[in-house]
């Protein structure tokens, strides 16, 4: 990194570097000159790729809700909501290490289960043993793994939970996207090109540019339709041959 990270309103630049298998992390500090050795260290280190820093909650959070990351460094107080804060309202739980200049918080990074704790000021030796850490914790990744089974959606200003379950099928509504359940219907600033890169490949199944449908929630398939508690959704001919690929045909 030949550059230190600029600070900007609201986010701040990404980095360019990336080594292959590297992490992917976010700092979230308050102080620039923190940030700055935090940046230095995660260079040094060759495992890193540092996405941004920003310099509180409320700049992150839109940011973090929207990219998934592997590894957050968070400091705990800063100008507004606390970094504990954010975690409450993440709708994901990526590895977190947190980096304060007070101990009396170690219980509470305990309680949110976080990976490590850095007192600050840290040498780079224990940076390196957090990051070992946080390399410890990483689940095995293999073909077939089982995905979480529920989403985060953020609906009429907040974040609601969905059981995989749940979701009878998405429909796309340009730049919006609407989740039907038995219960109810949602509906989400999103893509369906962004979705398709998060939800679980076990549960769903895209069968038209406007259409992903549960698969188990499928009850019959005539032609170029299926139907899911009497609604009927197209299959299209680009997707038609993958539809019939995953159902469990005898």
């Amino acid at each position: 990194m030949k550059k230190l990270l600029k600070k900007l309103p609201g986010f701040i630049h990404s980095i360019t570097y990336k080594e292959p298998g590297s992490m992917t992390c976010v700092i979230v500090e308050d102080l620039q000159v923190a940030a700055d050795y935090l940046a230095r260290c995660c260079e040094k280190s060759g495992e890193l790729e540092v996405k941004g820093h920003f310099t509180n909650v409320q700049e992150a959070l839109p940011y973090l809700n929207q990219v998934t990351i592997d590894l957050l460094f968070l400091d705990v107080e800063m100008p507004g909501a606390s970094g504990f804060e954010l975690l409450d309202q993440l709708a994901y739980h990526p590895k977190v290490i947190l980096t304060t200049s007070k101990t009396e918080y170690a219980y509470n990074a305990f309680e949110y289960k976080v990976t490590d704790f850095l007192k600050k000021p840290f040498t780079y030796q224990r940076f390196q043993e957090a990051l070992q850490k946080v390399k410890a914790a990483q689940p095995e990744i293999t073909e077939g793994n089982t995905e979480d089974d529920h989403i985060f959606i953020k609906t009429d200003g907040k974040l609601v939970r969905l059981q995989n379950n749940d979701i009878l099928y998405i429909e796309s509504m340009g730049d919006y996207v609407k989740f039907i359940t038995a219960e109810k219907k949602y509906i989400t600033h999103n893509t369906m090109k962004k979705l398709e890169e998060k939800i679980s490949k076990d549960h769903f199944l895209k069968v038209h540019r406007s259409y992903i449908v549960n698969i188990n929630k499928i009850a019959d398939i005539r032609e170029n339709m299926l139907f899911i508690k009497g609604v009927e959704i197209p299959i299209s001919k680009a997707h038609k041959a993958e539809v019939l690929k995953r159902l469990n045909i005898v």
